[in-house]
């Protein structure tokens, strides 16, 4: 599962690498300047994932204040590799907090941002433009007109959401495959050991409808890289999370638990945890590829090794069960155990014989007699 194979995205021609390389720190400027890098550290990092044959890049108008999508831009052009890379960018933040149209999901916003992207990232078209957070408030008819107008225009090749809920990726699939509007292909959302939620319901309507998941935070934050250990109040360990976490979590004995058991399972294949825990993600039923970030280009090789090893059924079983959280409420009743309840017990179920035909009513001769 080397980074030279390549997977189709969704349900695409769009081929790209199952780790993608997330470049929110290149930059020194904005939300995420506290571990930034200059546009001199970003350059290892981008040289070496190419390198290694990666494809797949990801940034967003809000990174840096707009410093990674320019570092990106003059990265590309240096390296003259725009056609190769499968260039991804995302809007919905504020640019503009003065300006109410400056920032969410509306046509005007959509439009101004493509066009401050494109300028940024020194390019004509961006491969894979994404919806990076709900707004709750603009139609989601608005934004997949937009998408396709955006399209036909040659602006963008391929349309995509992140950090939506389920039921309006559908409805924004549904609506773009009634109306011969351009599909949605990609889905981003944070998913880990840690944080498996959107197995309820993202992964399967994803699979469903043809979707792609790109999964954020395969690390949980940091949490899975094991560089951090439990301690009378919070947690203890250099890095990025606080005693709290980094969002002001604390972290539950399940999940202390958890992180004992990667642990175990690391030294079983003689990886570290974090490879562990990137491997079980890329490797997961509807994941298109998981999105890796890194300090330096040593600690991105070490990312990439993530995929140079097998994880046994036995030990992602482990993981399973260690990671599992059962299911709330309505959700219980689509557990395999609730779903014998509709069939006999050892009634056997299988699909139709090949001969098998539906009979077919014919409702105009049934009603004139």
């Amino acid at each position: 599962m080397s980074m030279n194979h390549y997977y189709l995205l969704g349900r695409s021609g769009l081929r790209v690498s199952r780790l993608a390389l997330g470049t929110m720190n290149f930059g020194t400027a904005g939300f995420h300047a506290a571990y930034g890098k200059t546009e001199e550290e970003a350059r290892a990092i981008f040289r070496r994932y190419l390198e290694a044959g990666g494809n797949f890049v990801d940034t967003a108008d809000f990174y840096t204040a707009g410093q990674s999508e320019t570092i990106l831009g003059n990265l590309m052009a240096e390296a003259k590799v725009r056609d190769r890379v499968v260039l991804t960018t995302k809007f919905t933040n504020s640019v503009d907090p003065g300006d109410p149209n400056a920032g969410g999901n509306g046509r005007k916003h959509m439009i101004r941002a493509v066009e401050a992207s494109l300028r940024r990232l020194r390019t004509d078209y961006i491969d894979l433009f994404l919806l990076h957070t709900w707004d709750r408030i603009t139609p989601v008819e608005e934004v997949v007109r937009t998408f396709d107008d955006l399209t036909r225009a040659g602006k963008i090749r391929y349309a995509g959401l992140s950090d939506v809920p389920a039921w309006y990726a559908a409805r924004a699939q549904s609506h773009a495959e009634a109306n011969s509007l351009v599909p949605m292909v990609g889905l981003q959302l944070p998913y880990s050991l840690i944080d498996r939620t959107i197995e309820v319901e993202h992964v399967p309507m994803g699979r469903e409808l043809g979707l792609g998941l790109t999964a954020w935070s395969p690390l949980g934050g940091g949490f899975l890289t094991g560089k951090y250990r439990q301690a009378d109040q919070g947690l203890a360990g250099e890095g990025r999370l606080g005693e709290t976490g980094s969002s002001g979590r604390s972290y539950t004995d399940q999940e202390w638990r958890l992180l004992a058991t990667l642990e175990g399972v690391a030294a079983k294949l003689g990886v570290t945890m974090a490879q562990a825990a990137v491997n079980w993600v890329a490797t997961q039923p509807g994941i298109a590829s998981a999105i890796v970030g890194a300090s330096s280009a040593a600690q991105l090789d070490a990312n990439l090794a993530a995929l140079d090893f097998e994880l046994p059924a036995e030990l992602r079983a482990e993981l399973d069960e260690a990671s599992a959280v059962p299911p709330r409420s309505l959700y219980q009743m689509f557990t395999p155990a609730y779903q014998s309840w509709l069939v006999t017990p050892g009634a056997k179920v299988a699909d139709k014989p090949a001969e098998y035909a539906p009979v077919v009513r014919n409702w105009t001769a049934d009603a004139t007699g």
